[in-house]
């Protein structure tokens, strides 16, 4: 049997978890991978001699003592080793693209950004982006790429490959975005949903390690849910699970720019909340950032409403799905505490009381950079086949 089809098999799934650890960890100890795991040491140490047999870990001595180490010598330290083989992810948002070149482990060997429109400009959206990745390859001379993953802000139909949405993406609506890119890349391109590449980041290298069924929710300039279920991410029958953005929210009015009033996305989103800080804050002007933004009463309780709103979605959510974690990120899910804490009061006031005890709200490890860690993730695991 090939080691492709080995690794396949279901007596050899714990190793590759514990390999998908290893990579998205970087660095780590055998303690450290029994303590992010929850398995035996037996089991890992099993793990990973097989995995260092198939050169695909390597277990290096460390400069200094590491966690686990005591007061022997220090703990050998594990870390993937390349292929030698590159690929590309790509993260299209709502206002701007980034670019990434990585190796076959997900370790991304340089990134671009760009600010655009990506909403209204399809077309220049992808132009750009393969302008981006021509100019990443020709500065650090990577000649192959074996795989893309884009992750794009929208519905995509996964039986067609097409946009579904003309609500969300006007300009997108009606393209095969896969295809798309194929034909400026000339390059194998797998697209998803970016709120899926978000929870498949976290999954693999950030703060859904460890959980089985999580969901998490990328806030930002659109509001989009990505579901892991059973270990895997769940897409639905038709690809385009997790569009919360657009439910409504009785006794709300505000317009969205779904045509709808009342969508959730229209109450809590980045240009909503920012909207409330600057009304209350004249002397900031429209200028206000989440990095400076101001610490105060005021915009806690901004915050803490916009987390208490979304909330109430994602208690029905909880209710339905029985998730072992909430993981928010996005630009709101990277603005404080104050955010989470009015999401997990709202949850723990409406979710089914057990339901409600077992959950975990935490924020994104990997903050607004999960999709593209989550294409770069993915990407790595194309290589590897």
């Amino acid at each position: 049997m090939d080691v492709a089809s080995d690794r396949s098999s279901p007596r050899n799934r714990t190793r590759e978890e514990i390999f998908r650890v290893i990579q998205g960890g970087g660095a780590l100890t055998r303690a450290q991978l029994v303590d992010a795991t929850g398995l035996s040491r037996s089991t890992v140490n099993h793990a990973v001699s097989r995995l260092i047999a198939e050169e695909r870990v390597r277990e290096e001595d460390p400069e200094a003592k590491g966690p686990g180490s005591g007061s022997g010598r220090p703990a050998g330290v594990l870390r993937c080793v390349p292929g030698g083989s590159s690929s590309a992810a790509l993260d299209f948002g709502h206002t701007h693209i980034k670019v990434a070149v990585v190796d076959d482990t997900g370790r991304m060997l340089a990134q671009r950004r760009a600010d655009l429109d990506v909403d209204l400009c399809a077309s220049e959206a992808m132009d750009a982006a393969a302008d981006m990745l021509a100019e990443l390859r020709g500065e650090h001379a990577v000649d192959d790429l074996s795989t893309v993953v884009a992750g794009i802000p929208g519905p995509l139909d996964s039986a067609t490959g097409l946009v579904r949405s003309p609500t969300i993406l006007s300009s997108w609506v009606g393209l095969d975005p896969g295809k798309e890119l194929e034909r400026r890349l000339g390059l194998r391109v797998h697209v998803e949903n970016d709120a899926v590449l978000g929870a498949y980041g976290e999954l693999r290298c950030g703060a859904g390690q460890g959980y089985s069924d999580f969901l998490y929710v990328k806030a930002s300039h659109g509001i989009g849910a990505g579901m892991v279920l059973g270990g895997e991410p769940y897409r639905g029958a038709l690809g385009i699970a997790g569009e919360i953005g657009h439910t409504p929210l009785p006794g709300y009015t505000e317009l969205c720019r779904c045509g709808r009033r009342g969508c959730l996305e229209a109450v809590v989103s980045v240009e909503s909340v920012k909207a409330q800080i600057a009304h209350t804050h004249p002397s900031l002007g429209s200028g206000v950032s989440f990095g400076d933004r101001p610490d105060d009463p005021t915009t806690w309780r901004i915050l803490n409403d916009a987390g208490r709103i979304l909330g109430e979605v994602l208690s029905v959510l909880s209710n339905l799905l029985n998730p072992a974690a909430v993981i928010i990120g996005g630009e709101l899910g990277a603005a404080g505490g104050a955010l989470l804490e009015g999401v997990a009061a709202t949850v723990h006031r409406s979710a089914q009381p057990a339901i409600a005890a077992s959950l975990d709200i935490l924020p994104a490890q990997l903050g607004r950079d999960a999709e593209l860690i989550g294409a770069a993730a993915l990407a790595a695991a194309f290589a590897r086949g």
